[in-house]
């Protein structure tokens, strides 16, 4: 068997090689298929060689960011960690990350593994991967079309977590419906929540997205929500409430870049403009903590954080601003449409919209986005691109809010970044993430050129 591990490992590692020789692309998750093709069970086997604690990520929105900060914030520590931090998190990329990282002869010298798992993936993942700890960050509405509303999410994901009874449950108290669901679940569970209004209305719906109870039916009752149905929730009939956190962020101040909070016996002074980040690192660090990780370094870590995957890019074009970002369900773009509210300089906003696979070919959710907000965001131009371009531009124009159709990114960007406000965002589904920053970076690079040509 041990001979089966390292020909697995080594034709993994092959592949991984000739496919960045043909196409200059990493192997993505073709060397995890290979190699459980050759030994099925490598991936348990290759998980028992981990030294310490495995920690697993699972939830709608914020999932690879807070793989990549549990991951930084250990590094840091000066551990050796393992992590899918390229967001494959199927059962193929999931290997794929084991096995690369693996030496010749089948073993695996790592102290921590952070792995991140597509929650339909959970049930045939988390046994083999026999986590110390799963963090759940929320559940949304996402890909209907694949996932099916959020009631079938909780079943995969409870089924899965029976697996594991053991592990450490980690989970977003804010949201009744992991709060419902830990209640139901036999593992050990550590809890965390904002216990403040932080969010401004441009960032979340009318009404949040879970109204009943999940014990009687009830309808909920909300002291506040932040969005989706993050927030504080009672239900006035049964009395089920949501529970006080074990962990919380206190002190939040909005300035001029960024937010500073404190955690238990830590401050954090972040730069990033997305209030969901805090969020993220308080989910972070709860795991930490819960698991007896070292965070001497974590507000260092915090405060200079690569938040991974470039989802959230900036770059320069012609003297413009040009901010990319990622937004796949109602959630993450009503957020986006907060933040480009509370930029009140004049902009030019992108809007790329396609159904590819990996988009979900269901786009109804762009209906339950409140764009009324764009009205009053100081807005010049707007363009909408992409496969679904049409949808866009009707989602808006029911709110009275024009725009232009457009076949290409790329005319498109740069001659705003000519004749525009010097202020451009670009908000993209998940299939126009990768190519939106390959161009993004070539049009940066073509500007500078340019401009040392002229001068």
């Amino acid at each position: 068997m041990r001979l089966q591990t390292r020909l697995a490992i080594a034709c993994a590692k092959l592949a991984n090689i000739i496919i960045r020789i043909t196409i200059h692309k990493k192997g993505g998750t073709f060397p995890g298929y290979l190699a459980r093709l050759i030994k099925p069970d490598i991936l348990p086997a290759l998980c028992d060689m981990v030294h310490g604690k495995i920690i697993v990520t699972m939830g709608t929105n914020g999932k690879t960011t807070v793989n990549n900060i549990l991951y930084q914030a250990i590094s840091a520590e000066g551990k050796k960690v393992l992590s899918n931090s390229t967001g494959a998190n199927m059962i193929n990329g999931i290997t794929a990350a084991f096995v690369l990282a693996a030496d010749r002869k089948g073993g695996l010298d790592i102290d921590y593994a952070c792995i991140e798992v597509d929650e339909l993936a959970a049930l045939q993942v988390l046994p083999m991967l026999r986590p110390d700890c799963v963090l759940l960050t929320n559940i949304f509405r996402d890909q209907l079309d694949r996932f099916g509303e959020v009631d079938a999410i909780l079943n995969k994901i409870k089924e899965a977590l029976f697996t594991v009874p053991d592990a450490r449950l980690i989970i977003n108290c804010d949201d009744s419906l992991l709060a419902a669901l830990a209640s139901l679940c036999p593992n050990p569970v550590i809890t965390y929540g904002i216990n403040e209004q932080i969010f401004d209305s441009a960032s979340r719906p009318p009404a949040p997205e879970s109204l009943f109870c999940r014990v009687c039916g009830a309808k909920l009752d909300y002291d506040y929500f932040h969005y989706g149905q993050l927030g504080s929730y009672q239900c006035p009939c049964c009395g089920w409430q949501r529970p006080k956190p074990d962990f919380t962020a206190e002190k939040i101040v909005l300035k001029q870049q960024g937010y500073s909070f404190d955690l238990k016996g830590v401050h954090i002074d972040s730069c990033t403009d997305f209030p969901y980040n805090i969020y993220n690192i308080l989910s972070a660090h709860t795991a930490l903590c819960a698991e007896n990780i070292p965070t001497e370094r974590f507000a260092l870590t915090m405060n200079t954080l690569d938040y991974g995957n470039h989802r959230e890019e900036h770059f320069f074009i012609n003297g413009s601003h040009v901010r990319l970002h990622l937004a796949k369900n109602p959630v993450g773009l009503q957020q986006k449409i907060s933040l480009i509210q509370r930029d009140c300089a004049p902009k030019d906003i992108i809007f790329q919209i396609n159904d590819r696979l990996q988009d979900g070919t269901d786009l109804s959710w762009l209906w339950d986005v409140n764009v009324t907000y764009l009205k009053t965001s100081h807005i010049s131009s707007i363009t909408v691109l992409g496969k679904r371009r049409h949808d866009m531009a009707l989602r808006l124009k029911y709110d009275d809010i024009p725009c232009a159709c457009a076949k290409s990114l790329k005319p498109s960007v740069w001659n705003l970044s000519l004749h525009g406000t010097g202020n451009i965002y670009i908000i993209v589904n998940y299939s126009g993430l990768l190519s939106a920053n390959t161009l993004l970076r070539k049009l940066q690079r073509k500007s500078q050129l340019c401009s040392i040509l002229r001068v």
